[in-house]
């Protein structure tokens, strides 16, 4: 890629600086304070699209390298940086900066380690990958402000049939070591790219989604009429001369793996497929906990939850046990928004109202608040059957872009209103938006650690955010509170079934039984919940240790400080850090304790 002329250039040594003045110590942090940032720009430098996920418009043209080039690019530049990093003297850094360095060391060496990897997962799938990516990155990531914003957006669309040449290799490389999704993937991507290629100015049918979001921002640069026109052309042009050819062909290879696919669900099928899933544990987790113990904990708070959630449906006189509940909770239209454009706009607008209610309490439980503003929207249709039930987009650092807290309302039988409260508060506030929106505005942080993504750090978080508004009597109504205990119950049954999937070898199928028949989950729900574990393995298994690992420290604090414990300084100080390895969080917490008992 030509943003990268000469690999010296990119890894030049820092610059030389003049200390003659200054401390060793001083002189030596600062040294150190300079790396940190201009480690961060050399990694955002091989990513257009990380560029401009921050905010930044260079490169704006652009899509990233993803060839095994790419790649090695990459681990070069990690083992350069892990080669001038030892040569800091640590000795002289303040507490702070050692912290810096001993997780820049640990992310450069886990890159490094995982390079192996490199080629393991599915880059196309139902929940993710770059045949769905490169529509939600331009409709919702490239910012149009200006003329030339909108032919960088038309450069982007005619890179996406090179982009996709590289997509395709990957893929039919990982299929020569027997590195295929399984075969339930393949009819929810070949119908998402079909879809995308789809409509105007594809055919005579309303505007594709591409076209409608070009259009709409070109509409509103308020440009001459003969720039718009000419605009509006080669956007048209790229759009069925280069895009139109590239998803074809996409979908060709993709129908051609089909093929070759099978019903195996567990990454035990791949070559030391066993050692790729604790690599991924570990790496998930930031734990060294095995598969058999996760399992194990999985079982133990399922058991559990089970107990709260019998308590509950005594406290409503129910007559049955909780299967009857659970399929009453299934079956009873009242917990269900009617499945009409009317139930998709009132979903939406109830859930605008229950975050604004969290948002007033919010001072009651956090000193600092987050700056970025938060959007609430339904997810896009080209999209909406393969997507989740609900996810969160983070801000633009520089304030351009808000937070967007998705909810999927293609199926409203897959949305019941007893969890509109948890999910909002995850994926929301005070969840994924307080977290990370406020991670990104610590300016008092090197930047790399404002981006940290520590995925049992962040998904424990939101998982924890469901569990606090108990503490401000918001699930008020008993239904709630057990649609609450119900996403707990969720988290539970991922742990045992992730790992029942990858290690114990259970199938597709008998990871669904499992969850249907221990959670109020329908069918169709609990199945693309297993579909989701099966092309992302490990990743299910964060939110509960991750949660568990919080609610350990909270207590742990509420036991040292007694009544000086005080629940705005405890969050303050687990969201002030950024995202953290477990154990890092452990230790934070810890050296707080320590430091409100010394004299």
């Amino acid at each position: 890629m030509h943003w990268i002329k000469n690999l010296g250039l990119l890894l030049a040594l820092v610059s030389c600086f003049t200390y003659a003045s200054v401390s060793p110590q001083r002189a030596e942090n600062a040294r150190a304070e300079h790396l940190f940032e201009r480690f961060f720009n050399e990694q955002v430098s091989l990513s257009p699209m990380y560029q401009a996920s921050l905010g930044r418009k260079t490169h704006y043209g652009e899509w990233d390298d993803i060839s095994p080039k790419g790649d090695e690019l990459a681990q070069r530049l990690a083992a350069d940086q892990l080669q001038r990093l030892a040569r800091l003297n640590t000795e002289q850094l303040t507490p702070a900066n050692r912290l810096n360095v001993q997780l820049l060391r640990a992310e450069l060496e886990q890159q490094i380690e995982h390079y192996r990897w490199r080629d393991y997962g599915y880059p196309v799938n139902q929940m993710f990958g770059l045949h769905a990516g490169v529509v939600s990155f331009l409709i919702n990531t490239h910012q149009v402000d200006t003329q030339a914003d909108a032919e960088a957006y038309i450069e982007r669309l005619r890179g996406i049939k090179p982009l996709f040449d590289q997509l395709i290799n990957n893929l039919e490389r990982r299929a020569r070591t027997e590195i295929i999704a399984p075969d339930f993937v393949y009819p929810y991507v070949i119908d998402d790219s079909r879809n995308i290629i789809s409509g105007a100015p594809f055919d005579d049918q309303p505007a594709s989604p591409l076209w409608r979001d070009f259009t709409q921002k070109l509409e509103a640069l308020n440009l001459s009429a003969e720039t718009q026109d000419k605009l509006s052309n080669n956007a048209r042009v790229a759009l069925v001369e280069q895009v139109k050819p590239a998803y074809q062909q996409l979908i060709e290879a993709l129908e051609g793996l089909q093929q070759h696919a099978d019903k195996r669900a567990g990454v035990w099928k791949f070559p030391a497929g066993e050692a790729y899933y604790r690599a991924r544990l570990q790496a998930t987790t930031t734990t060294d906990l095995t598969a058999p113990q996760i399992h194990q904990i999985g079982l133990d708070e399922v058991e559990r939850i089970h107990r709260d959630m019998r308590a509950i449906i005594q406290s409503l006189n129910f007559d049955g046990d909780l299967t009857d509940f659970f399929a009453t909770l299934k079956e009873d239209p009242r917990f269900y928004y009617p499945d009409t454009e009317e139930g998709r706009d009132q979903y939406l607008a109830d859930t605008r109202a229950l975050i604004e209610q969290m948002e007033a309490h919010l001072p009651e439980l956090f000193t600092r608040l987050p700056q970025a503003e938060l959007s609430v929207k339904a997810v896009e249709p080209f999209r909406e059957k393969s997507a989740g039930k609900a996810f969160y987009q983070s801000p633009a650092q520089d304030g351009s872009r808000p937070g967007i807290y998705y909810v999927n309302l293609h199926d409203l039988r897959a949305m019941p209103r007893y969890q509109m409260r948890a999910l909002a508060y995850h994926e929301a506030v005070p969840g994924h938006h307080m977290q990370i929106a406020i991670a990104q505005e610590l300016d008092e942080l090197p930047e790399f650690r404002r981006h940290n993504h520590y995925t049992a750090y962040i998904e424990g978080w939101g998982l924890y955010a469901e569990w606090i508004p108990t503490q401000l009597g918001l699930y008020d109504d008993p239904y709630a509170d057990f649609g609450r205990l119900s996403f707990e119950l969720w988290r539970a049954i991922r742990l045992v079934v992730d790992t029942g999937i990858h290690h114990h070898r259970w199938s597709r199928e008998q990871a669904i039984d499992y969850f249907v028949a221990n959670s109020p989950m329908t069918r169709a729900d609990a199945t693309r919940e297993v579909e989701r574990y099966i092309v992302m393995p490990g990743q299910a298994t964060a939110y509960k240790v991750g949660m568990m690992k919080i609610m350990q420290l909270r207590e742990h604090a509420q036991h040292t400080l007694g009544e000086d414990f005080s629940v705005r300084e405890f969050h303050d100080l687990v969201l002030s850090g950024g995202a953290l390895p477990l154990d890092i969080l452990e230790q934070r917490v810890q050296q707080w304790l320590d430091s409100q008992s010394a004299p």
